[in-house]
């Protein structure tokens, strides 16, 4: 399963920075360049709940089979499409298939996990697809440098097609997924406790989204070498902590490392803001968010998964996804349009004070379903 994820986030982690450099050199502005980002992720979001509920119908690997084969012919539409209006249609099939793809994976690998661990298996887990982030952006610049866009997208064909053979291997063990027929929530499709929860997500991955599509465009801007530094930096400051933080978490309680996480971003954004931009203040805007943001996925989710059952993980995942790429989705294609019009400092800026808003909601919200339980 690491070996999988890592393909994945190595392939789309080269299409996402890459994307709207080509764009650009297409004729489309700052704005359209911020939408192949965000429509890959509001495809994703609408379509999750549902093809996550889907992947446990039919089964986690036949799933990941399916959007492996998709997402390669995506690859493949990208290089050759002549305009990028068309890249911005094709994005949204990739974005529907996308969402199953990571439903059916982290369904699947939460069945690998005991629940004591939950938060440090993930993390682990999630390290695969932190390393190929680190990686992935230089790797699309060279290969740009070299090659041109079609370079990229051709070797992201090559990635997808050996997630699918990954995929192929993996022995779906029916023991360890329940048949959804069993639990009495198995008609309904949406996880509506979990998606309401999840929204704290959508507050603080609206910052990511403006990191993912616009940090390294920012960084060129700035005349700052390598223009993918935040990133990588990102994703080094990650991978340290993730590790340690998640384990923590299993052992004090998931709430007590998920809101200190919420500031951590919040502090990140708005130094991102406020500092001169500079490779210092990148690189210290990055390591801060980095100690947030890594750190805030597993342990969200080992929290939420306590109360799952086992044959509706793939829906509940689904929910968290929805949220997670709306947040995503929203923060590239508004901030794109904030850049434009008021510059980079208004964009980040926005990015941090919706962030701020993450930790209220979360605990309120919280509170108020836990008093439902009692």
């Amino acid at each position: 399963m690491c070996g999988f994820t890592f393909t994945v986030f190595l392939s789309e982690f080269q299409l996402l920075p890459a994307a709207p450099f080509h764009i650009l050199d297409m004729g489309g502005s700052t704005f359209a360049s911020g939408l192949f980002l965000g429509f890959l992720t509001y495809a994703s979001a609408i379509s999750a709940p549902f093809t996550g509920s889907v992947a446990d119908r039919i089964g986690r690997r036949r799933t990941l089979l399916i959007a492996s084969a998709v997402s390669t012919a995506c690859a493949i539409g990208y290089a050759v499409a002549p305009d990028y209006r068309l890249l911005l249609v094709l994005v949204v099939v990739h974005g529907v298939f996308w969402s199953g793809l990571l439903s059916a994976s982290s369904a699947y690998l939460t069945s690998l996990l005991p629940e004591r661990r939950r938060a440090e298996g993930i993390g682990y887990w999630g390290l695969s697809s932190i390393a190929a982030v680190a990686v992935a952006p230089p790797l699309a610049f060279w290969l740009m440098r070299h090659g041109g866009w079609a370079a990229v997208c051709y070797v992201c064909a090559g990635l997808n097609i050996l997630m699918g053979v990954i995929a192929w291997t993996i022995d779906e063990d029916a023991s360890k997924v329940p048949a959804p027929g069993g639990h009495r929530d198995s008609k309904t499709f949406l996880e509506s406790r979990v998606l309401v929860l999840s929204l704290t997500l959508f507050l603080y991955t609206f910052g990511y989204g403006a990191i993912t599509s616009f940090s390294a465009v920012y960084a060129d801007a700035l005349g700052v070498s390598p223009k993918g530094i935040y990133l990588t930096t990102l994703a080094v400051v990650i991978l340290f902590t993730r590790p340690l933080s998640a384990s923590l978490a299993d052992r004090i309680g998931y709430r007590r490392v998920f809101v200190p996480c919420l500031a951590f971003i919040t502090a990140g954004l708005a130094a991102l803001a406020i500092f001169p931009g500079t490779r210092t203040s990148l690189i210290g805007s990055a390591i801060v968010f980095g100690l947030g943001f890594g750190t805030a996925y597993p342990v969200f989710v080992a929290y939420v998964m306590r109360d799952v059952h086992a044959a509706r993980r793939g829906a509940a995942f689904g929910a968290i996804l929805a949220a997670f790429d709306t947040g995503i989705g929203t923060g590239s294609t508004i901030v794109g349009w904030l850049i434009q019009q008021f510059g980079y400092a208004t964009a980040f800026g926005t990015a941090a004070a919706l962030s701020a808003l993450a930790m209220p909601y979360f605990l309120i919200v919280d509170r108020q379903q836990r008093a439902k339980k009692s």
